[in-house]
């Protein structure tokens, strides 16, 4: 724990982890308000789940185009007006509703899309705020476990909100978002950042083979979240309980939270690429039990168990994006990090959507373990692309 306390009494440092956390709490609202309010509009689980899914695409889209412009023309000028047109979009959707339903897909486009990359952005400034690697290091740890309260913080102040009316759940998503950008974007480290030279490669950090096969397995492990945030909706209605789905994302979010501090708190032996797949392996056996879908004391404690891996995974998976990004792109692809996450658990949002409408609330929950499992899945068969280029074996050839 002391990694922690050093690092945070850097000048600058709680204010960027706070403000980034309190901006990013949309990406924790954004879904289920999206869902609620679909929902309280007349429309079924299918429509609400593609309009969920429709809000991570774009989402997904927007992080790395707008992670390469905050390289080029620094931080403060694209995070500000990105909030506030994703503040936009959720305001567009509160006054519109699910019909017209063009209004309605380009309402949750402008809001995901325009999503401001404050997670890519921190990252990017932890090694000029922070004194090595080491603090590095924890700043990760810390930052993958503290964001899961954006997944139990975020669902309950929906909830709150929606008590008074869904819209003004999503308009609430929306300034939220504003506030915790202008933290960041006005601090003296978000003003003074410039991005570093690059070569003039239109793929960016895609070029690097593991970083392909690190984003796609992460975009799996993405659907089983997507597929949570809908599955719950779906479990609460089926109980007649109000508060059940903020209840059980809250409880997934203390797993990971508390899994993350643990996580970070001391050093491990061996390379983040060997260690990995075992986090996978454990993440996707906390998914498949959720089928079930028993009473919500036993669900609860289910959902806890099923998040202790979550910020594990992300930590383990930041550190090795530090390591396979090429130079000049880190920026990049931690927005891509944010991208494939996002899109994966925009098509679990669907798969849990039409899930629901075959089998109900497991089928609901069916496509987490799936995902899960997808995920360790693809890291194995990659597993050789995942070793820095310095761990690398150099081919015999080359050596005679």
């Amino acid at each position: 724990m002391r990694g922690y306390v050093v690092f945070l009494r850097r000048p600058h440092a709680a204010r960027l982890l706070g403000g980034t956390l309190f901006g990013r709490l949309p990406n924790g609202m954004g879904a289920l308000a999206v869902v609620l309010h679909v929902r309280a509009d007349g429309g079924g689980y299918p429509l609400a789940g593609t309009l969920a899914a429709v809000l991570g695409l774009a989402m997904a889209a927007g992080q790395p185009v707008l992670g390469r412009a905050m390289d080029r023309y620094g931080q403060p000028r694209v995070l500000l007006p990105a909030a506030c047109l994703s503040a936009a979009g959720f305001g567009l959707l509160a006054a519109a509703g699910a019909r017209p339903l063009p209004v309605a897909v380009a309402a949750v486009v402008l809001a995901g899309f325009a999503t401001p990359p404050l997670e890519a952005g921190l990252r990017a400034l932890w090694p000029d705020v922070l004194d090595g690697p080491e603090q590095v290091d924890a700043a990760y740890a810390l930052d993958a476990a503290a964001q899961e309260i954006l997944f139990s913080v975020g669902p309950l102040l929906v909830v709150a909100a929606a008590a008074i009316s869904t819209e003004t759940a999503l308009v609430l998503t929306g300034l939220v978002g504003i506030a915790g950008t202008l933290v960041v974007a006005l601090s003296g480290p978000s003003r003074r950042w410039t991005g570093e030279p690059r070569a003039a490669d239109w793929a960016g950090p895609l070029r690097s083979p593991g970083l392909r096969v690190l984003l796609t397995s992460l975009a799996c492990a993405g659907i089983a979240l997507g597929v949570y945030a809908v599955a719950v909706v779906a479990y609460a209605e089926r109980l007649d309980s109000g508060i059940a789905s903020g209840l059980l994302l809250a409880c997934m979010a203390a797993g990971a939270l508390t899994g993350g501090i643990v996580y970070g708190a001391r050093p491990w032996a061996g390379e983040p690429h060997r260690r990995l797949p075992w986090l996978l392996a454990a993440l996707a056996a906390g998914y498949v039990p959720l089928v079930l879908a028993p009473g919500l004391a036993a669900m609860s404690v289910l959902a806890f168990v099923s998040g202790v891996f979550l910020a594990p995974v992300l930590a383990c998976s930041f550190t090795l994006v530090d390591r396979l990004a090429p130079s000049g792109t880190v920026t990049e692809a931690f927005a891509w990090v944010v991208a494939a996450v996002g899109a994966g658990g925009a098509a679990g949002s669907a798969v849990a959507g039409f899930g629901e409408k075959l089998a109900g609330v497991p089928g609901a929950f069916a496509g987490a373990g799936m995902g899960g499992v997808l995920a360790l899945v693809l890291c194995l068969l990659g597993s050789r692309t995942l070793r820095p280029a310095a761990a690398r074996p150099v081919p015999a050839e080359v050596l005679s």
